[in-house]
């Protein structure tokens, strides 16, 4: 049986935050690794991540933090089977390219349970981008040409794998692999859009 996403991506996030040390860049706006990484372990525990919380995990020192990061999520809701990709798998996959972009890495090769698993949940962030653009559209279009468009008129369209695009729906435009193009208007509505999460 092959490895969860969710514990796949913890790993390599954790392997690359210890490589990097605590001051590195992220493609998370002011944040370090060493903020990134205490942002993941209060929102694991359910503790909230407001600036004071964050600089108080932060107090604790990088390697606990790694240590903790490192050792896992309470079970609930975290690890229940059929939640667990969804609520971690994509978090850390998201977060481990904040830090591998903003230092310099190239994307991953293609890893089929997280391109479908991005695909099917690129909705959620898509219906909130069309409802932003109105009265234009927003269309997710895959290398393979499978298509999903989101609200009506004229469309801007995003093409690029589903991991690439949901980076983008994620507000990590810059640093995503995809290509904008379609309608003129409806292009210039989506990179005005408000992506941040």
């Amino acid at each position: 049986m092959s490895e969860a996403l969710d514990v796949r991506e913890r790993r390599g996030i954790c392997d690359l935050l210890f490589q990097l040390g605590p001051d590195a860049p992220t493609l998370c706006a002011g944040w370090t690794t060493a903020d990134l990484t205490a942002h993941l372990v209060l929102r694991e525990h359910f503790h909230r991540w407001s600036d004071a919380q964050r600089a108080a995990a932060k107090a604790k020192g990088y390697p606990e933090l790694l240590i903790r990061l490192r050792a896992g999520a309470p079970l609930i809701p975290w690890r229940l089977p059929r939640i667990r990709n969804v609520l971690n798998g994509l978090e850390f996959f998201i977060h481990h390219e904040d830090v591998r972009r903003a230092n310099g890495r190239e994307p991953r090769p293609v890893m089929d349970d997280l391109e479908a698993l991005a695909w099917r949940l690129t909705g959620f962030s898509a219906r909130r981008l069309a409802r932003g653009m109105r009265p234009f559209s927003v269309e997710l279009v895959r290398p393979d040409g499978t298509r999903r468009r989101f609200g009506t008129g004229e469309a801007a369209t995003l093409t690029g794998p589903a991991s690439e695009l949901l980076l983008y729906l994620s507000g990590r435009g810059p640093a995503a692999r995809v290509a904008l193009g379609g309608n003129p208007e409806a292009v210039a509505a989506l990179e005005r859009a408000d992506l941040s999460v």
